[in-house]
């Protein structure tokens, strides 16, 4: 019995560690090059093979957005530096979100759109003052479709909006944009619970002399004399020198997200620090880092969900050899070097989204858990898994998200299938959830998904549309 105990504690650990690290590392999936595997396989190998379940797109491709359907995999879509006037037109943003997104959810769990890239640092007035003004009306075309819980807007920016950033303590954004544009962007972000997005990148900002400092290695740190707080890491400064300038202007609660940072394994002859051990190092390190829940000198105890660049190597990209050597994988999906992203055999028999499970014994502590499977209900009776009445919309949308992204059968639910009408969340959730159920076994737990599911005995199959008992 204590060997049983410790074993199911030792595997609720590990799915409580890959829970973790799946919510806060993601990957850029760049596809600047021409030997690259198709998007269906690239899907399947990041489900499978991988801890990731982020993925950032830069583009609305038709055939990639298709090809993380019923994956569960979060994803991020992009908006082309050049549509953003464009959007500045509500009629506009209301067709992209019918073209762009409409179409592919819930199979495809599109979660964020990103207005552009690093739009400040592009110098363009046009894109600059329209950036607001699009972001909203994107918001404001989700709001009229009822999808502004499920998909957030935002925009990533490069450091390059800071006019201070060392130390830390001293942070603050450019003149002119500040109160201007990132004022009012900030205050965008804060009403709609979305989060600031920047591009950090030590490997841009270090010299020999503060590579160790870069790559999270071991060294003397750097002390920030206002606050007598010691960095360890360029990262960390780098960070808080954007969170004493959001503070600046009155923003410490909207949430940081880190949209890109890497580092390239291969560059020009001599140039310090561009190997694979180097890029191996700092992105291992920032995975242990991110994840950790120390935060920074600043920003203490808590996580960063974090975009790694990139997926691969893309081999059409312009400029020195490093720009095309950021990758975690080569085009065949063999990686580049290992950073801990990979399932080994044992990993790969935990669900990609970890079962409801643990969540049912933690909230019992009292009962001890038995090392036979809790008896079935009524085994002599059909039963149903469905919603609770007024259970939360967000929670039933991941419940589906949950059931298809693990590969189950959810082809009545989708548009045409036996159970797609009526077109509501309650009902398709209440499928996807009793599919779940009589799948898994229809023990009680199965039945739960967070205390928003109960079992009946009442048949909810009508029409064509039938539910498995």
């Amino acid at each position: 019995m204590v060997f049983f105990t410790c074993s199911i504690l030792l595997a609720f650990g590990l799915i409580n560690l890959f829970r973790g690290v799946q919510g806060s590392i993601g990957v850029n999936y760049g596809t600047v090059a021409n030997n690259l595997p198709q998007a269906e396989e690239v899907a399947h190998f990041l489900l499978q093979n991988t801890i990731i379940n982020r993925v950032r797109l830069f583009d609305v491709n038709p055939d990639t957005l298709r090809a993380f359907a019923h994956t569960g995999i979060e994803i991020s879509i992009n908006v082309p530096n050049d549509q953003i006037p464009d959007l500045t037109k509500l009629s506009f943003a209301q067709q992209w979100i019918n073209s762009h997104v409409v179409p592919y959810i819930p199979a495809t769990n599109i979660v964020r759109i990103l207005v552009g890239n690093e739009v400040l640092s592009s110098a363009n007035r046009l894109l600059i003052a329209s950036l607001v003004p699009a972001m909203q009306n994107l918001h404001t075309a989700l709001v009229g479709m009822s999808l502004e819980r499920r998909i957030k807007v935002s925009t990533p920016h490069s450091l390059g909006i800071l006019s201070s950033s060392s130390p830390p303590s001293t942070g603050k954004f450019r003149k002119g944009y500040d109160t201007v544009v990132l004022k009012p962007l900030l205050s965008f972000l804060r009403a709609t619970d979305s989060p600031f997005m920047i591009n950090p990148y030590p490997f841009f900002g270090c010299s020999a002399d503060t590579l160790d400092y870069a790559l999270f290695r071991s060294n003397s740190g750097v002390l920030d004399e206002n606050t007598q707080l010691r960095y360890t890491n360029m990262l960390d400064g780098q960070l808080d020198a954007i969170f004493s300038a959001m503070k600046l202007l009155g923003f410490s609660d909207v949430d940081i997200v880190i949209a890109e940072t890497g580092w390239p394994s291969k560059g020009d002859e001599g140039q310090t620090g561009v190997d694979i051990d180097s890029a191996a190092q700092f992105n291992g390190n920032l995975i242990k880092h991110v994840t950790s829940g120390l935060g920074t000198p600043l920003m203490p105890n808590r996580t960063f969900e974090t975009y790694i660049f990139a997926l691969f190597n893309e081999n059409l990209k312009p400029g020195p050899i490093c720009e095309r050597n950021f990758g975690l994988f080569q085009h065949d999906m063999t990686p580049v070097y290992d950073v801990g992203i990979l399932r080994s055999k044992s990993k790969t028999s935990l669900p990609t989204n970890p079962s409801p499970i643990p969540d049912i014994i933690s909230v019992s502590p009292s009962s001890s858990p038995s090392p036979s499977p809790s008896p079935r209900p009524n085994q002599g009776t059909k039963q149903w898994c469905i919603p609770k009445s007024g259970a939360d919309p967000e929670a039933l949308q991941h419940n589906i998200d949950y059931v298809c992204g693990l590969g189950m059968d959810c082809g009545a639910i989708q548009a045409g299938g036996s159970c797609f009408l009526p077109n509501t969340l309650q009902a398709h959730a209440a499928y996807a959830m009793n599919t779940y159920y009589q799948v898994m076994g229809r023990y009680p737990y199965d039945c739960d998904f967070k205390q928003t599911a109960t079992v009946t005995s009442v048949d909810p199959s009508y029409g064509g549309c039938i539910y498995t008992s």
